[in-house]
């Protein structure tokens, strides 16, 4: 069994990959990059693995609210490679004491632009999970901020590296399927019925839940939100569609080239899980049980459609993805399933399997890989921050509509929403005192 192979099982029991390889030219050590995670829970370890299983990064420092999280990480990282990372509550810290030449960003959704910023402007390169941000007009900011101090911003939409994504690209732009008219992305998920609150409690000792909450409302501690829950309240997140949408959205722009849309309409409820429940006592989520959008985009019309609820046996099994459509025929380009073209004739089905690593099916490896490459080399990664920043905005505008009950019209060369005052406001959010809202 070599080194990767056995990174690869330890993945499989839970751990995340990681190796100190010694990467060696004919007669010197090759310089490892001074990296640092910000988001220390289970995806930053999914991301932080890969880093050091590239052999090209060495980690200095972790960051969290919650030192618990620092704790296991810092640990994994040195049993797995050896780097000793200091730990760390507040990124602002990190940055200054470590100075990193490249920091991950894999915190919730309403922490990802202030660390980008920071970090950018520390002249570091930057790894941010998707969505780019809680609201557009930070995702904006942070554009500003990475061309402004030249620096590689890669978003975690890794889908873009996926083998079977990228030859479902090459296959679509072929013309195999004629001219796209329309893409409907969607996932339908199970569910239980109506959801029930869950006690508020004190937060643990080893969790600085004001900080956690940071820019965002100051919420009473609840399990539900921390760990993992957070993306269903939407003081910290936007829902399945800034979630799971962003990934499909961004292969829709990724394949065809189109930029934005011109139009958006979205609406969705609760009507399973109930209304949601906010007291001093006890809280359930607030983000819909399922939503349904439209895109009006100059050459073809995007729906989108989630389901926390039925799941989706109906259709063959594929509970996510795209499909697209043309006169030629339809292709599905799923997540675990590859992807599978239907033709309108009677010619034979096609399908590819998908080529993705463990744990928790992803290509964070190769997209690890392009990202250190941009760096080398000085070009725009491939899932650089304006592009998220695009993909993301499909998301957050569907959002204002269905919050308004309007569609929107968006204007996306000036970036702005077109003739609505009250959907503007929503391009932002007043941070909490004592945080200041970048500048965009």
């Amino acid at each position: 069994m070599n080194r990767r192979t056995f990174i690869q099982s330890t993945l499989a029991v839970g751990a995340f990959s990681a190796v100190n390889l010694q990467l060696r030219g004919a007669d010197k050590v090759v310089r490892k990059y001074r990296t640092a995670l910000i988001g220390a829970g289970w995806w930053g370890g999914n991301i932080v693995g890969e880093a050091m299983a590239s052999g090209q990064c060495e980690i200095v420092g972790v960051c969290d609210a919650d030192t618990r999280a620092i704790e296991r990480t810092r640990e994994k990282i040195t049993q797995l490679s050896g780097d000793q990372p200091r730990g760390y509550r507040d990124f602002r810290e990190l940055l200054a004491k470590e100075k990193p030449d490249i920091v991950i960003v894999a915190t919730p959704d309403h922490w990802h632009a202030l660390p980008t910023i920071a970090a950018v402007r520390a002249g570091a390169h930057v790894y941010v999970e998707k969505p780019t941000a809680h609201t557009i007009a930070e995702s904006q900011a942070m554009v500003k901020a990475a061309r402004a101090c030249d620096r590689v911003v890669q978003v975690g939409t890794h889908r873009r590296t996926s083998a079977h994504t990228i030859s479902a690209r090459d296959f679509i732009r072929s013309g195999r399927l004629g001219k796209i008219g329309m893409v409907r992305c969607f996932i339908n998920t199970p569910g239980s019925g109506p959801e029930k609150p869950i006690d508020n409690q004190p937060a643990p000792p080893e969790l600085d839940w004001d900080l956690w909450c940071g820019p965002a409302p100051l919420r009473p501690f609840n399990r539900g939100i921390h760990p993992r829950g957070h993306r269903q309240y939407l003081d910290f997140a936007n829902g399945t569609i800034a979630d799971w949408g962003v990934h499909w959205f961004d292969q829709v722009l990724w394949v065809t080239d189109e930029r934005w849309p011109k139009r958006v309409f979205s609406t969705g409820g609760r009507p399973i899980k109930g209304a949601p429940v906010f007291t001093a006592q006890a809280q359930t989520s607030d983000a819909p049980d399922h939503q349904v959008a439209q895109f009006a985009f100059d050459q073809f019309t995007v729906t989108w459609e989630s389901r926390l609820f039925g799941g989706n046996n109906a259709e063959k099994g594929e509970a996510a993805g795209c499909y697209f459509y043309g006169p030629k025929g339809t292709m599905h380009v799923g997540y675990r399933q590859g992807w599978t073209f239907y033709p309108a004739n009677k010619d034979p089905i096609i399908h590819q399997e998908p080529q993705l690593n463990q744990p928790d099916g992803q290509n964070i490896r190769e997209l690890w890989a392009d990202f250190i490459d941009a760096i080398k080399t000085g070009r725009r990664p491939i899932s650089d921050i304006e592009e998220g920043h695009r993909s993301t905005n499909c998301s957050l505008l569907a959002m204002i509509s269905l919050k308004l009950g309007r569609s929107v019209e968006w204007d996306g060369a000036k970036e702005v929403i077109v003739g609505d005052p009250a959907a503007t406001a929503l391009l932002r959010r007043e941070y909490r005192k004592g945080w200041d809202y970048p500048a965009a």
